[in-house]
């Protein structure tokens, strides 16, 4: 049959593409089995005669609706093993209805407001990023955490590293405060750990540049100077960052030592659209960026870029498999008509094809808690979900394919930890 030779076809080449995606994907993963430099203790070495600069640092806080999360917050940020005199904590408030402002006033922070409409984070980073890093307000770097998060204490300290060391621009490790409260908290943290591990750590170790995580980054004041027209148009601000870093000749450095735990959602409705949203983000990344990338790469003669295009073109490539698996369900009916094949075979298949993926996919977050040392009993009921927690990008990526969020919503948050609540 004429189709049937199409669809055949069509299979190759999908397969292909696939192949040649993951392939590159599992060579870059395989850079995090390397020991990370350490370009901190490298700098030492070379002036260890030297007295060491501590800089100045704003941190920035935009928060919605946070009056559950944000004193804890704060209060872990004044417990920082470094001097309080060299950081300020300014909270953005936003289209609050609630007593965010009055707690993070009274918990100490610097309230500031913004001028324009918020409809997003990246409206506030938008407006607030420029205005905090003018010379005359005094601060080296902003760091840029979500209100949700606890910050270890060391985070200021591996980020003063991190900018001696020359770095300009800089991702910590974005870790989770909530692991074991239900299969989805469980399922994003070992997400996030995932991509700690095999995205962030084998790119610092490949001299490609780190993904900013949307929490737990630091930028330099003279970088963002710098970009002086810095403007995000996108629901996926940190990648999108990451992107006009990289045209500005800057690459995002890994700092694992900075650490910010963040609070995952509880329930698969909450995920479904905190996931959408990212979805969406991604294809306007897509259709905004991909052009000026290219561009570059030729001018530059670097292929370096083309790693920025592969992190967005994920969602593109679950939609592709996902078009694989109808090809191959429209052949196996196909091939049932013509009585080539059985009932039978085809549900051996399909538990074979739901078997493989299934093993596959726990065996890598087995091994992502193995290598991340976080093996606890409460994080089971997430390691056993997260085959249907990553299945569940197929339809998601595919509905953002056709029918994109436009705006950001707020996941509410509300599970009070403080710092020493924390798992060891």
């Amino acid at each position: 049959m004429v189709f049937l030779r199409f669809l055949s076809t069509a299979l190759l080449v999908a397969n292909v593409i696939l192949f040649i995606y993951s392939l590159y994907t599992i060579l870059i993963a395989l850079f995090s089995l390397r020991p990370s430099k350490d370009r901190r203790n490298t700098l030492l070495k070379a002036h260890h005669n030297m007295p060491q600069k501590q800089h100045r640092f704003a941190i920035l806080i935009a928060a919605r609706n946070e009056g559950a999360v944000i004193g804890n917050l704060i209060e872990s940020l004044r417990h920082q093993q470094y001097p309080a005199h060299l950081y300020d904590v300014i909270v953005v408030p936003n289209n609050c209805t609630d007593n965010t402002k009055i707690v993070a006033a009274q918990a100490g922070a610097r309230i500031l407001t913004c001028r324009q409409a918020v409809r997003s984070k990246g409206d506030v980073l938008s407006q607030v990023l420029p205005e905090i890093s003018q010379r005359k307000m005094g601060y080296d770097a902003i760091c840029v955490i979500d209100a949700d998060n606890l910050v270890h204490p060391g985070f200021l300290g591996a980020m003063n590293d991190a900018l001696l060391g020359g770095a300009t621009v800089a991702q910590g490790y974005r870790d989770s405060k909530n692991p074991h409260d239900s299969a989805i908290s469980g399922s994003y943290s070992i997400y996030f750990w995932l991509l700690n591990r095999f995205y962030n750590r084998s790119r610092h170790n490949a001299g490609l540049s780190t993904p900013i995580g949307g929490s737990g980054f630091m930028i330099q004041t003279a970088l963002v100077r710098k970009m002086a027209d810095m403007h995000f148009a996108t629901l996926t601000e940190d990648l999108e960052l990451t992107i006009l870093c990289h045209l500005a000749g800057e690459k995002v450095a890994w700092v694992p030592k900075a650490i910010v735990y963040d609070e995952q959602p509880l329930t698969f409705r909450q995920s479904w659209k905190q996931r959408s949203r990212w979805s969406s983000g991604m294809y306007q990344i897509g259709a905004l960026y991909t052009r000026p990338i290219l561009k570059k790469a030729w001018q530059d003669r670097r292929l370096r870029g083309l790693d920025l295009i592969a992190l967005y073109m994920s969602a593109h490539m679950q939609v592709l498999w996902f078009a694989t698996m109808v090809i191959n369900a429209l052949t196996g009916l196909l091939q049932l008509l013509n009585n080539r094949t059985t009932p039978a075979i085809m549900m051996q298949q399909t538990a074979y094809f739901l078997l493989v993926t299934w093993l596959s996919v726990t065996g890598v977050a087995i091994l992502t808690i193995l290598l991340e040392r976080k093996l606890r009993i409460g994080i089971v009921q997430g390691m056993l979900f997260f085959w249907l927690f990553i299945m569940s990008w197929l339809p998601i990526n595919l509905c953002c394919l056709f029918h994109r969020t436009s705006s950001w919503e707020q996941i509410k948050h509300e599970r009070s930890i403080r710092l020493h609540d924390l798992p060891s």
